[in-house]
């Protein structure tokens, strides 16, 4: 049997014979903090680093990564979102990261767990001028997490977006790891991390990660992501056919960022992945890890 508890403004999953948990924080944006799935540790808390630097497990909306100093053109108008990046003058990451989100349902049963959690926005921003609501919905089985992701636009006027989720992955041993995907497209960044143009990918479909630095973000073939370590191997698919990969390695041993995303950095200017979304509209995404 599943057991949802709350405590301290997060909510903690776990199953009877306690192979399966997880912690969503409500406060920072119902970030998924921890996670084990069949008895192994896939997400954990990073500390010593701090939520507000590394934005683990984050979900990305309006936008996804980063807007050149935080500004862009849209209808004929230009906006600016907070500069949160300073260091490269960018707005990083979106509007929900450090929102509080309430939770509206939740199921337990013997073999899995649900919860929605919902935030509303009610105020206009100078940067991102629209009202919205999101909702999340987290389900887990004993192999399975579902991050499914219900953007409504409930503005009178059409707005902008792309999305992305931030989970950081533990491994064992980083260097005897693979990360496999289908790409024939990469971006390249300035030194700034602001996507310049599309290239053809260089890469191999396997990349070792033994000594890999990485900040780089991929046009995906097709949806499935695959990371395999010398104790588990986790596939990461996406609903959205039109989809992205941002990996990132942290200053930190043996985890790794793994991101789908809708669109790349920049994205509200050079329009790579930029969606819209009319009044009264949904858009939903499904995000799935299985444990193999």
């Amino acid at each position: 049997m599943y057991t949802i508890k709350h405590s301290n403004s997060a909510l903690e999953i776990e199953n009877s014979s306690q192979t399966v948990f997880a912690k969503i924080c409500l406060n920072d944006g119902a970030s998924l903090q921890e996670l084990k799935l069949f008895g192994t540790t896939l997400i954990k808390d990073l500390s010593p680093l701090d939520y507000k630097n590394t934005y683990a497990s984050s979900v990305l909306f309006p936008f996804a990564n980063r807007i050149k100093d935080g500004t862009y053109q849209y209808n004929g108008e230009t906006y600016k979102f907070p500069i949160n990046e300073v260091a490269n003058n960018n707005a990083l990451h979106g509007l929900v990261f450090n929102k509080t989100f309430n939770v509206i349902d939740e199921v337990s049963t013997k073999n899995s767990a649900s919860v929605k959690l919902l935030y509303k926005e009610t105020q206009k921003s100078e940067g991102f001028p629209f009202t919205f609501s999101i909702q999340l919905e987290y389900r887990i089985t004993e192999t399975t997490l579902d991050l499914n992701v219900e953007v409504m636009n409930t503005d009178t006027e059409v707005f902008p977006f792309t999305l992305g989720w931030h989970p950081y992955f533990l491994s064992s041993n980083l260097s005897e790891s693979l990360l496999s995907f289908n790409s024939s497209k990469k971006m390249a960044f300035s030194d700034r991390m602001i996507t310049t143009e599309t290239i053809n990918n260089p890469d191999s479909s396997e990349i070792l990660l033994k000594n890999k630095q990485l900040d780089d973000c991929w046009a995906l073939d097709n949806t499935n992501v695959e990371f395999a370590t010398p104790n588990y191997n986790l596939s990461i698919n996406s609903s959205e056919e039109d989809c992205f990969l941002q990996a990132y390695t942290p200053p930190l041993t043996n985890v790794i960022a793994i991101e789908p995303t809708t669109g790349v950095s920049d994205s509200f200017n050079n329009k790579i992945g930029l969606k819209t979304l009319n009044p009264g509209d949904r858009y939903t995404l499904n995000w799935n890890l299985k444990l193999n």
